[in-house]
């Protein structure tokens, strides 16, 4: 099994932080998973203008193909006045329409306060659910008070990070064997 972790945004730490800690749970429970780290901080991706994910060449051309081998997607995503960063909108507007098909995704939202609670809700997951992804009907949500020295201090955070990658793993299974049981009644 194949997951991305994504840590969408170009400013500030926090959000990069949690997925850190989500790849280090993974990487401590799971060993048969290969995990794929994208920091869009890390990358130079130029605004999507149309092209064919397949065109685009550089970190956005990596970034796109790297998305589109997964099997699965934990999005990571700071909230900034009251929306989702433009860096990951932009990956988004990079992909397909149906580039999430068949891929299940968990999302990890920081926030400053939790006033941006339904971000998530009213904002990313419609998005994901536009581009065919099973969404994980839970998301982690970290706010700033869960914080401290660089760490994210509140146990609770680290049990539903947890429960948040048992839940990837569990759905990406059972999606794999509805559609291996569905091919199966192909009689090719």
């Amino acid at each position: 099994m194949k997951i991305v972790l994504l840590s969408g945004s170009r400013m500030g730490n926090k959000t990069r932080q949690a997925i850190d800690l989500t790849h280090q749970l993974i990487q401590n429970q799971y060993e048969e998973i290969h995990v794929d780290l994208i920091d869009l901080a890390e990358k130079e991706i130029d605004f999507a203008d149309g092209h064919h994910y397949l065109e685009l060449t550089g970190d956005a051309g990596q970034v796109t193909q790297t998305i589109m081998e997964s099997d699965a997607l934990i999005i990571g995503s700071p909230i900034f006045q009251a929306s989702l960063p433009g860096s990951l909108k932009n990956i988004f507007d990079l992909l397909p329409q149906n580039a999430l098909r068949g891929k299940t995704v968990g999302i990890v939202i920081t926030a400053g306060s939790p006033k941006h609670y339904l971000i998530a809700e009213y904002q990313l997951k419609p998005i994901l659910t536009y581009m065919k992804a099973m969404v994980l009907p839970s998301y982690v949500f970290i706010e700033e008070t869960d914080y401290a020295q660089g760490k994210i201090i509140n146990q609770d955070i680290h049990y539903r990070l947890e429960n948040l990658i048992k839940d990837i793993i569990l759905s990406n299974q059972a999606l794999q064997l509805a559609q291996q049981q569905e091919e199966d009644t192909y009689d090719f």
